[in-house]
């Protein structure tokens, strides 16, 4: 799993708030999007952190990062 091709579209920041919200709802239950092993779950110790992170670095969560344009000059 790589994720400097992703490091380079997010800011660290982006990356973890990305991380920590798919995380929250794979705390909550929401279904997993990646397809894991019972050996996977125990490696990690079922984190939904780490479950998160697998399916950042897998490039498959769902979630959009809106940023503000920059502001253009006047022309007067």
């Amino acid at each position: 799993m790589n994720s400097t091709k992703m490091t380079q579209h997010f800011t660290k920041y982006e990356i973890a708030r990305i991380i920590g919200a798919r995380a929250l709802q794979i705390a909550m239950g929401a279904p997993l999007i990646l397809k894991l092993k019972e050996e996977d779950f125990e490696k990690i110790n079922f984190s939904p952190v780490k479950i998160a992170r697998m399916e950042f670095d897998a490039n498959v969560i769902p979630i959009t990062i809106k940023r503000p344009l920059p502001k253009r000059g006047d022309a007067n």
